[in-house]
């Protein structure tokens, strides 16, 4: 019976851990940098996964700011900025980290990019 027991606990260890809550961001587009005189335009629709469901009120409350927080970046990209597979996590990877400087330390703990269209 003790052999079985083990097998339980380190069957429980292989559970996926608590999802956070999911906060929707409405729809952002910005304009893209661009050398030639151009028009570009960068519509983006992602999720802010906050690192607990207690955590869901204070994205909420704090998405303004984290919305300010990304418009400088994303107005200052160029369209090669945002060229393969690399370019999306490099995007995620600062979008999650000005989204932390805002909300605190673990309170977003992912940036979920729903929609990546360029113009």
């Amino acid at each position: 019976m003790g052999g079985e027991g083990g097998h339980e606990s380190a069957e429980a260890s292989h559970e996926p851990a608590e999802a956070g809550a999911y906060v929707e961001v409405p729809p952002m587009t910005v304009n893209l940098r661009s050398g030639d005189g151009k028009p570009r335009f960068l519509k983006l629709r992602f999720i802010l996964v906050a690192g607990n469901p207690e955590n869901e009120e204070k994205v909420t409350e704090k998405l303004p700011l984290i919305l300010d927080g990304f418009q400088p970046f994303l107005r200052e990209l160029r369209p090669e900025d945002l060229a393969g597979s690399a370019a999306v996590f490099r995007l995620k990877e600062e979008m999650l980290s000005r989204a932390a400087r805002v909300a605190g330390p673990g309170i977003v703990t992912d940036v979920l990019i729903q929609d990546l269209i360029q113009q």
